[in-house]
Protein backbone atom coordinates (compact mmCIF):
# COMPACT_ATOMS: atom_id res chain seq x y z
CA UNK A 1 0.00 0.00 0.00
CA UNK A 2 1.34 3.43 -0.88
CA UNK A 3 0.38 6.67 0.96
CA UNK A 4 -0.66 5.14 3.49
CA UNK A 5 -0.89 6.80 6.75
CA UNK A 6 1.17 4.57 8.55
CA UNK A 7 3.89 3.01 7.84
CA UNK A 8 6.49 0.68 8.98
CA UNK A 9 10.26 1.86 8.67
CA UNK A 10 12.03 -1.33 8.36
CA UNK A 11 16.10 -1.66 8.86
CA UNK A 12 17.64 -4.04 6.59
CA UNK A 13 20.75 -3.83 8.19
CA UNK A 14 19.56 -4.57 11.66
CA UNK A 15 18.00 -7.48 10.21
CA UNK A 16 20.89 -9.11 8.31
CA UNK A 17 23.11 -7.70 11.16
CA UNK A 18 20.64 -9.73 13.71
CA UNK A 19 20.98 -12.75 11.54
CA UNK A 20 25.09 -12.55 11.38
CA UNK A 21 25.23 -12.09 15.64
CA UNK A 22 23.04 -15.21 15.94
CA UNK A 23 24.86 -17.25 13.39
CA UNK A 24 28.05 -16.35 15.45
CA UNK A 25 26.65 -17.65 18.16
CA UNK A 26 25.61 -20.66 16.91
CA UNK A 27 29.06 -21.86 16.82
CA UNK A 28 29.88 -24.49 13.71
CA UNK A 29 25.77 -24.96 12.91
CA UNK A 30 24.53 -23.72 10.49
CA UNK A 31 22.02 -20.87 11.14
CA UNK A 32 18.35 -20.56 9.50
CA UNK A 33 15.96 -18.58 9.74
CA UNK A 34 11.87 -18.50 10.81
CA UNK A 35 9.95 -16.75 8.63
CA UNK A 36 6.33 -18.38 9.79
CA UNK A 37 3.45 -16.26 9.46
CA UNK A 38 4.94 -14.02 6.86
CA UNK A 39 8.35 -13.33 8.67
CA UNK A 40 6.46 -12.76 11.77
CA UNK A 41 4.31 -9.62 9.87
CA UNK A 42 7.34 -7.98 8.46
CA UNK A 43 7.12 -9.15 4.86
CA UNK A 44 8.51 -12.90 4.43
CA UNK A 45 9.83 -12.56 0.50
CA UNK A 46 11.48 -9.26 1.72
CA UNK A 47 13.07 -10.78 4.50
CA UNK A 48 14.19 -13.95 2.45
CA UNK A 49 15.81 -11.92 -0.36
CA UNK A 50 17.94 -9.98 2.35
CA UNK A 51 19.13 -13.10 4.37
CA UNK A 52 19.57 -14.95 1.22
CA UNK A 53 22.00 -12.84 0.14
CA UNK A 54 24.07 -12.73 3.57
CA UNK A 55 24.47 -16.18 3.36
CA UNK A 56 21.13 -18.00 4.90
CA UNK A 57 20.15 -20.73 3.37
CA UNK A 58 17.58 -22.83 5.33
CA UNK A 59 14.31 -21.00 6.18
CA UNK A 60 11.18 -22.47 8.45
CA UNK A 61 7.29 -21.67 7.27
CA UNK A 62 4.40 -22.80 8.95
CA UNK A 63 2.32 -24.13 5.93
CA UNK A 64 2.61 -24.92 2.20
CA UNK A 65 0.52 -21.59 1.54
CA UNK A 66 3.49 -19.56 2.98
CA UNK A 67 6.09 -21.88 1.35
CA UNK A 68 4.45 -21.15 -2.38
CA UNK A 69 5.85 -17.60 -3.09
CA UNK A 70 9.58 -18.82 -2.12
CA UNK A 71 10.19 -21.11 -4.62
CA UNK A 72 12.00 -19.08 -7.00
CA UNK A 73 14.86 -17.96 -4.48
CA UNK A 74 16.59 -20.87 -4.45
CA UNK A 75 16.64 -22.23 -0.51
CA UNK A 76 16.07 -24.51 1.49
CA UNK A 77 12.70 -24.03 2.98
CA UNK A 78 11.08 -26.17 5.54
CA UNK A 79 7.43 -26.56 5.98
CA UNK A 80 6.91 -27.24 9.91
CA UNK A 81 2.91 -28.29 10.12
CA UNK A 82 4.14 -31.10 7.92
CA UNK A 83 1.40 -32.44 5.01
CA UNK A 84 -2.05 -32.93 5.10
CA UNK A 85 -3.49 -35.21 1.83
CA UNK A 86 -4.92 -31.45 0.67
CA UNK A 87 -0.97 -30.29 0.72
CA UNK A 88 0.54 -33.54 -1.17
CA UNK A 89 0.43 -32.68 -4.94
CA UNK A 90 2.47 -29.35 -3.79
CA UNK A 91 4.65 -31.36 -1.61
CA UNK A 92 5.51 -33.48 -4.34
CA UNK A 93 6.26 -30.87 -6.18
CA UNK A 94 9.71 -30.90 -4.30
CA UNK A 95 9.27 -26.58 -3.64
CA UNK A 96 9.71 -27.59 -0.38
CA UNK A 97 10.20 -30.76 2.57
CA UNK A 98 7.66 -31.03 4.64
CA UNK A 99 8.65 -31.44 8.74
CA UNK A 100 7.00 -34.62 9.46
CA UNK A 101 5.30 -34.29 12.91
CA UNK A 102 2.63 -37.21 13.26
CA UNK A 103 2.29 -41.14 12.50
CA UNK A 104 -0.20 -40.65 10.19
CA UNK A 105 2.35 -37.79 8.09
CA UNK A 106 4.80 -40.44 8.13
CA UNK A 107 2.70 -43.06 6.48
CA UNK A 108 1.15 -40.90 3.83
CA UNK A 109 4.57 -39.32 3.21
CA UNK A 110 5.51 -42.90 3.04
CA UNK A 111 2.61 -43.80 0.75
CA UNK A 112 2.77 -41.06 -1.72
CA UNK A 113 6.43 -41.86 -2.67
CA UNK A 114 8.30 -40.38 0.08
CA UNK A 115 11.17 -38.20 -1.07
CA UNK A 116 13.69 -35.64 1.36
CA UNK A 117 11.76 -34.40 4.54
CA UNK A 118 12.44 -33.47 8.26
CA UNK A 119 10.66 -35.12 11.05
CA UNK A 120 9.49 -33.03 14.49
CA UNK A 121 10.32 -35.54 17.55
CA UNK A 122 8.59 -34.49 20.59
CA UNK A 123 10.94 -34.30 23.84
CA UNK A 124 9.20 -32.64 26.15
CA UNK A 125 6.63 -29.83 24.80
CA UNK A 126 3.82 -32.00 23.98
CA UNK A 127 3.04 -29.60 20.91
CA UNK A 128 4.14 -31.97 18.10
CA UNK A 129 6.11 -34.53 17.13
CA UNK A 130 6.14 -38.16 17.08
CA UNK A 131 7.70 -39.54 20.11
CA UNK A 132 11.19 -41.43 20.96
CA UNK A 133 9.82 -44.29 21.01
CA UNK A 134 7.96 -44.14 18.22
CA UNK A 135 11.48 -43.65 16.59
CA UNK A 136 12.88 -46.11 18.71
CA UNK A 137 10.61 -48.85 17.11
CA UNK A 138 11.57 -48.14 13.43
CA UNK A 139 8.99 -45.57 12.44
CA UNK A 140 11.70 -43.36 10.59
CA UNK A 141 13.14 -46.51 8.69
CA UNK A 142 12.94 -45.81 5.16
CA UNK A 143 12.79 -42.34 4.81
CA UNK A 144 14.66 -40.02 3.35
CA UNK A 145 15.01 -37.55 6.47
CA UNK A 146 17.28 -34.11 5.94
CA UNK A 147 16.79 -32.45 9.34
CA UNK A 148 15.69 -34.02 12.70
CA UNK A 149 14.16 -31.48 14.84
CA UNK A 150 13.00 -30.82 18.24
CA UNK A 151 11.50 -27.35 19.98
CA UNK A 152 12.57 -26.64 23.05
CA UNK A 153 9.63 -25.28 25.44
CA UNK A 154 11.10 -23.03 28.46
CA UNK A 155 14.48 -21.27 26.66
CA UNK A 156 13.60 -18.03 27.48
CA UNK A 157 14.01 -19.07 31.38
CA UNK A 158 16.85 -20.64 33.22
CA UNK A 159 14.80 -24.16 33.41
CA UNK A 160 16.13 -27.60 34.15
CA UNK A 161 13.52 -28.33 31.34
CA UNK A 162 16.56 -27.45 28.71
CA UNK A 163 18.33 -29.53 29.55
CA UNK A 164 16.28 -32.77 29.76
CA UNK A 165 15.30 -31.58 26.27
CA UNK A 166 19.03 -31.53 25.21
CA UNK A 167 19.45 -34.80 26.59
CA UNK A 168 16.53 -36.26 25.13
CA UNK A 169 17.39 -35.06 21.46
CA UNK A 170 20.89 -35.51 21.85
CA UNK A 171 20.24 -39.57 22.70
CA UNK A 172 18.77 -39.59 19.09
CA UNK A 173 22.36 -38.66 17.23
CA UNK A 174 23.11 -41.86 15.20
CA UNK A 175 19.34 -43.47 15.53
CA UNK A 176 17.73 -41.86 12.35
CA UNK A 177 19.83 -42.07 9.44
CA UNK A 178 18.86 -38.00 9.52
CA UNK A 179 22.03 -35.73 7.90
CA UNK A 180 21.44 -33.22 10.34
CA UNK A 181 19.93 -32.01 13.93
CA UNK A 182 18.34 -29.14 14.71
CA UNK A 183 17.20 -28.12 18.26
CA UNK A 184 17.91 -24.19 19.31
CA UNK A 185 14.57 -21.43 18.22
CA UNK A 186 16.34 -17.34 19.11
CA UNK A 187 16.55 -18.23 23.12
CA UNK A 188 18.04 -21.84 22.58
CA UNK A 189 21.04 -20.05 20.37
CA UNK A 190 21.79 -18.17 23.67
CA UNK A 191 21.96 -21.79 26.11
CA UNK A 192 25.28 -22.00 24.28
CA UNK A 193 26.85 -24.21 21.50
CA UNK A 194 25.12 -27.51 22.99
CA UNK A 195 21.85 -26.50 21.78
CA UNK A 196 23.20 -25.26 18.38
CA UNK A 197 23.69 -29.27 17.17
CA UNK A 198 24.13 -28.92 13.09
CA UNK A 199 21.48 -26.04 12.45
CA UNK A 200 19.63 -23.48 14.50
CA UNK A 201 16.26 -21.96 14.11
CA UNK A 202 16.09 -18.23 15.48
CA UNK A 203 12.89 -16.31 14.69
CA UNK A 204 12.10 -13.79 16.97
CA UNK A 205 15.83 -12.36 17.82
CA UNK A 206 15.62 -11.86 13.86
CA UNK A 207 13.45 -9.26 13.71
CA UNK A 208 14.47 -7.21 17.12
CA UNK A 209 13.19 -9.72 19.91
CA UNK A 210 15.51 -9.88 22.62
CA UNK A 211 14.08 -13.42 24.16
CA UNK A 212 17.19 -13.57 27.03
CA UNK A 213 19.39 -11.32 28.27
CA UNK A 214 22.04 -12.45 26.65
CA UNK A 215 21.45 -10.40 23.39
CA UNK A 216 20.66 -7.38 25.66
CA UNK A 217 23.03 -4.83 23.27
CA UNK A 218 23.39 -7.39 20.73
CA UNK A 219 20.54 -7.76 18.86
CA UNK A 220 18.91 -4.41 17.26
CA UNK A 221 15.99 -2.98 16.51
CA UNK A 222 14.05 -3.97 13.05
CA UNK A 223 10.68 -2.13 12.89
CA UNK A 224 9.55 1.20 14.08
CA UNK A 225 6.18 2.00 13.07
CA UNK A 226 5.19 5.92 12.05
CA UNK A 227 2.29 7.09 11.58
CA UNK A 228 0.71 10.58 10.72
CA UNK A 229 -0.52 13.50 12.39
CA UNK A 230 -4.00 14.32 11.84
CA UNK A 231 -5.46 16.38 14.08
CA UNK A 232 -3.34 18.75 16.30
CA UNK A 233 -5.55 20.53 19.09
CA UNK A 234 -5.47 22.51 22.18
CA UNK A 235 -6.97 20.59 25.18
CA UNK A 236 -7.71 22.90 28.43
CA UNK A 237 -6.80 21.86 31.48
CA UNK A 238 -9.75 19.61 33.29
CA UNK A 239 -10.72 17.76 29.85
CA UNK A 240 -10.83 14.55 28.79
CA UNK A 241 -9.65 13.17 26.19
CA UNK A 242 -10.74 9.42 24.30
CA UNK A 243 -13.13 7.04 25.07
CA UNK A 244 -14.43 6.36 28.58
CA UNK A 245 -12.44 9.60 29.78
CA UNK A 246 -9.82 7.59 31.14
CA UNK A 247 -7.34 10.28 30.65
CA UNK A 248 -8.04 13.92 32.04
CA UNK A 249 -5.80 16.76 31.53
CA UNK A 250 -3.86 18.29 34.80
CA UNK A 251 -3.01 21.41 32.59
CA UNK A 252 -3.35 22.91 28.97
CA UNK A 253 -2.17 20.43 26.88
CA UNK A 254 -1.20 20.18 23.30
CA UNK A 255 -2.54 16.65 21.69
CA UNK A 256 -1.94 15.24 18.34
CA UNK A 257 -4.27 12.50 16.71
CA UNK A 258 -2.77 10.22 14.77
CA UNK A 259 -3.76 7.54 12.13
CA UNK A 260 -3.02 4.37 14.30
CA UNK A 261 -5.20 2.17 16.51
CA UNK A 262 -5.65 -1.51 17.53
CA UNK A 263 -6.81 -2.28 13.97
CA UNK A 264 -2.99 -1.74 12.84
CA UNK A 265 -2.06 -3.89 15.83
CA UNK A 266 -1.14 -0.83 17.80
CA UNK A 267 -2.77 -2.76 20.90
CA UNK A 268 -5.08 -1.32 23.62
CA UNK A 269 -2.67 -2.27 25.82
CA UNK A 270 -0.48 1.12 25.08
CA UNK A 271 -3.26 3.02 26.39
CA UNK A 272 -2.05 5.64 28.77
CA UNK A 273 1.40 3.74 28.38
CA UNK A 274 2.89 4.09 25.25
CA UNK A 275 4.75 7.06 23.33
CA UNK A 276 5.75 8.22 20.53
CA UNK A 277 8.63 9.58 19.91
CA UNK A 278 10.13 12.75 17.99
CA UNK A 279 13.86 14.05 17.84
CA UNK A 280 14.48 11.78 20.82
CA UNK A 281 11.73 13.34 23.15
CA UNK A 282 9.25 11.26 24.40
CA UNK A 283 5.49 11.78 23.42
CA UNK A 284 3.00 9.91 26.03
CA UNK A 285 -0.05 8.17 24.77
CA UNK A 286 -3.26 9.57 26.12
CA UNK A 287 -6.24 7.82 27.39
CA UNK A 288 -7.51 5.15 25.74
CA UNK A 289 -6.56 3.95 21.74
CA UNK A 290 -9.38 3.06 20.06
CA UNK A 291 -9.62 1.14 16.70
CA UNK A 292 -8.10 3.90 14.14
CA UNK A 293 -6.48 6.46 16.20
CA UNK A 294 -4.60 7.05 19.11
CA UNK A 295 -4.24 10.83 20.95
CA UNK A 296 -0.78 12.03 22.05
CA UNK A 297 0.63 14.59 23.74
CA UNK A 298 2.80 17.10 21.98
CA UNK A 299 3.03 19.87 23.98
CA UNK A 300 7.19 19.69 23.83
CA UNK A 301 7.27 19.53 19.93
CA UNK A 302 5.99 22.66 19.10
CA UNK A 303 7.07 22.05 15.86
CA UNK A 304 4.77 19.26 14.72
CA UNK A 305 1.99 20.17 12.70
CA UNK A 306 -1.05 18.36 10.68
CA UNK A 307 0.46 15.83 8.30
CA UNK A 308 3.98 15.40 9.91
CA UNK A 309 5.27 11.97 10.37
CA UNK A 310 5.84 10.86 14.50
CA UNK A 311 8.02 7.27 15.08
CA UNK A 312 6.58 5.23 17.83
CA UNK A 313 8.54 3.59 20.75
CA UNK A 314 8.37 0.24 19.47
CA UNK A 315 11.83 -1.28 21.12
CA UNK A 316 10.20 -4.87 22.01
CA UNK A 317 10.96 -5.41 25.18
CA UNK A 318 10.05 -2.14 26.36
CA UNK A 319 7.03 -2.21 24.33
CA UNK A 320 6.43 -5.96 25.65
CA UNK A 321 5.92 -4.34 29.04
CA UNK A 322 3.93 -1.13 28.02
CA UNK A 323 1.65 -3.30 26.28
CA UNK A 324 1.19 -6.38 28.20
CA UNK A 325 1.49 -7.91 25.04
CA UNK A 326 3.84 -10.40 24.28
CA UNK A 327 7.05 -9.69 21.77
CA UNK A 328 5.89 -11.99 19.43
CA UNK A 329 2.12 -10.18 19.11
CA UNK A 330 3.65 -6.72 18.38
CA UNK A 331 5.35 -8.16 15.93
CA UNK A 332 2.90 -10.50 14.44
CA UNK A 333 -0.14 -8.19 15.41
CA UNK A 334 1.06 -5.44 12.62
CA UNK A 335 -1.31 -4.64 10.07
CA UNK A 336 -2.10 -4.54 6.43
CA UNK A 337 -2.75 -0.71 6.81
CA UNK A 338 1.24 -0.41 7.21
CA UNK A 339 2.94 0.89 4.24
CA UNK A 340 6.23 -1.40 4.55
CA UNK A 341 9.27 0.77 3.57
CA UNK A 342 12.72 -1.26 4.22
CA UNK A 343 15.76 1.17 4.52
CA UNK A 344 19.51 0.66 5.07
CA UNK A 345 21.04 2.34 8.70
Amino acid sequence: MTNAPSRLNLDSAALVSNWHALAAMSGSAACGAAIKADGYGLGAMQIVSRLADAGCRDFFVATWAEAEPLASFGVSVSVLHGVREEDLAQAGAGGARPVLNTVNQIARWKQAGGGSCDVMVDTGMNRLGVSVDDIAAGLLDGLQVETLMSHLACADQDHAMNERQRMAFAALAGRTGARRMSLANSAGIALGESYAFDLTRPGIALYGGVPRPEFAGVIRQVVTPEAQILQRRHVPAGASVGYNATFTTTRDTQVAILNLGYADGYFRGFSGTGAALFEERQLPVLGRVSMDLIAIDVSTAPELAEGDWVALDYGLPVAAAASGMSQYELLTGLGERFQRCWTVS
